[in-house]
């Protein structure tokens, strides 16, 4: 796996483990949340953009987007 590609499977991961603390989730409920209301591919589209943000404002960033996907938490 190539440098780029790990940094950014790394800031995923990280992110999916953010969320599931903030929401009192399991890694694997957050990681199952956010690909059920696209947060996981929010992630990945804007990563160039989000990976230079806080980890609070990524968190927040995907809570808009799963809530705009149907996501109910808040």
């Amino acid at each position: 796996m190539n440098k780029q590609l790990q940094n950014r499977v790394t800031y995923i991961i990280y992110c999916i483990n953010a969320f599931g603390e903030r929401y009192s989730l399991s890694a694997k409920q957050a990681f199952a949340y956010l690909q059920r209301f696209k947060g996981l591919a929010f992630l990945e589209e804007c990563y160039e953009a989000e990976h230079q943000l806080s980890i609070y404002d990524a968190v927040n960033d995907l809570s808009v987007i799963c809530k705009r996907n149907g996501g109910g938490l808040e």
